[in-house]
């Protein structure tokens, strides 16, 4: 362990953080990496909402007044642990908090503003000081602002370093130039150099503008987010800091996704067993689905949201020519209603295809363990865990060339040292159909495809490397 580790002071702010409250991947993200950080050393803990399904903790630790409106509310100070051995401290507001959502709200602009200021009014109180708070997506992005601006003249404030990880630059928390007045922050912010965007206020460029350091998920989402087609519209500004900006690739929870003791798996298994084992599952989840138990049968599966910008548009585009071949085809998800409904049409007309249309992480990891080939034909994709998740069970990537997923991911007919998976480029039908076909080519010379199961379970996409990568960055700043 690194000396410099120990010393480590880190306070992870985010809006969500697994296990406790969770819509995507930035809640795995928040939950894990303290958790990996903490393994290597590092004092690091988190702070969150308290929101409404969150209805246990240890203790309440203090309240104190944070003005947003008019009046003042009662923020208080709730901790809890998560994982045995990490702190996590809740910022509980009913006024604000205890909403059936997380976001979508017609109040997020003083929703967060709260949160953010409840964080720096909780410092101000508190004993525990942090090297490093790392902010998180749109929802925190002004707390490094308000350090900055607000803060500056306070020591012990002001010589706390601030990184700001983008998960998704799509969402950016941008709201009408009246809503400066929640967050705090002097009129004099709003201006193109710093908050204002496109004649609104964007807690996303807070983040971007005043934290020490910026990271994305990946570093080729961190190539791509500074160009037309990925920035939106804040490419020029990602240009101009790129100095301070990098791509650290998220992890995953190789306890929590692990065959060999993967509780929901109808048989555990290692590399050394994973043909029997993987067979054994494929057995297992065809009867579940009411598919025909066959396992030489090419059995291939979608996990995800049922949204354009995973490309279930394209997956729609070519299930027709699919399910005219030998072949079995699983959709897991929920999303936009249109295309729930156009898969739900397969199901009428082919026995070869099951769509089940919720979020169901026993079934999840079903699929992981019993299919062959999961299909992540993603239009961006800032990192993507599903693919590192799949790898790690033996089930094989067709993946765009985007994002994380170029990171991860390299083509077996193109590079044969680091091959794991296939890749298209163009996001077209036909494009990710010749992915398709190339894989099934290679699932019928068995030997091969056993040792592509092999060889990809053998990857290292563990938070230990991620976190790594963040002790280094925390420690130059420091």
């Amino acid at each position: 362990m690194a000396e410099h580790s120990k010393k480590l002071k880190v306070l992870v702010a985010s809006s969500e953080v697994a296990p406790l409250a969770k819509t995507g991947g930035l809640a795995d993200v928040s939950g894990t990496l303290p958790k990996a950080l903490v393994q290597q050393g590092v004092d690091a803990r988190i702070i969150m909402p308290r929101y409404k399904n969150i209805e246990k903790w240890e203790r309440t630790l203090m309240d104190f007044p944070v003005c947003v409106e008019e009046y003042p509310d009662t923020a208080i100070i709730r901790e809890t642990q998560i994982w045995g051995s990490v702190k996590a401290y809740l910022v509980d507001c009913y006024r604000y908090f205890e909403r059936s959502s997380l976001y979508g709200q017609p109040d997020d602009a003083k929703r967060f503003a709260f949160f953010a200021r409840a964080v720096i009014e909780f410092l101000k109180r508190y004993e525990w000081k942090p090297d490093i708070i790392h902010c998180n997506d749109w929802q925190t992005g002004i707390i490094p602002a308000y350090l900055r601006v607000v803060e500056k003249e306070k020591e012990d404030l002001a010589k706390i370093r601030t990184v700001f990880t983008i998960h998704n630059l799509q969402y950016q928390g941008n709201f009408p130039r009246e809503a400066i007045k929640y967050t705090g922050l002097p009129e004099s912010v709003f201006r193109m150099e710093e908050m204002e965007f496109y004649g609104q206020l964007s807690f996303m460029k807070g983040g971007i503008v005043y934290a020490d350091a910026v990271t994305t998920v990946s570093p080729n989402y961190a190539r791509e987010i500074q160009t037309q087609e990925y920035g939106y519209g804040m490419e020029g500004l990602l240009r101009y800091i790129s100095p301070k900006l990098s791509g650290i690739l998220n992890g995953i929870d190789t306890e929590f996704f692990n065959p060999e003791t993967d509780r929901y798996l109808y048989q555990n298994y290692g590399i050394e067993n994973a043909v029997a084992g993987k067979r054994k599952n494929k057995l297992e989840l065809q009867k579940e689905l009411g598919l025909k138990p066959e396992p030489e049968i090419p059995l291939l599966t979608y996990i995800g949201r049922l949204s354009e910008q995973k490309g279930i548009d394209l997956i729609a585009d070519i299930l027709p020519k699919l399910l005219d071949m030998d072949v079995q085809v699983v959709i897991l998800g929920t999303g936009d209603k249109y295309y729930e409904e156009l898969v739900s049409t397969f199901r009428e007309v082919s026995e070869k295809i099951a769509c089940v249309l919720k979020f169901d992480e026993e079934l999840a990891h079903k699929l992981y363990g019993g299919a062959d080939i999961i299909l992540i034909p993603s239009k961006f994709e800032p990192c993507g865990l599903i693919q590192m998740i799949a790898m790690r069970y033996g089930t094989i990537p067709i993946a765009r060339y985007t994002g994380g997923l170029a990171d991860t991911v390299f083509d077996v007919d193109t590079n044969k040292e680091m091959g794991n998976g296939f890749l298209f480029t163009n996001y077209l039908g036909d494009a990710f159909m010749k992915a398709i076909l190339r894989a099934l080519e290679h699932f019928n010379r068995k030997e091969l495809w056993y040792s592509l199961v092999k060889k990809d379970m053998k990857l290292d996409f563990s938070w230990t490397r991620a976190a790594q990568e963040y002790i280094k960055l925390y420690s130059r700043m420091v």
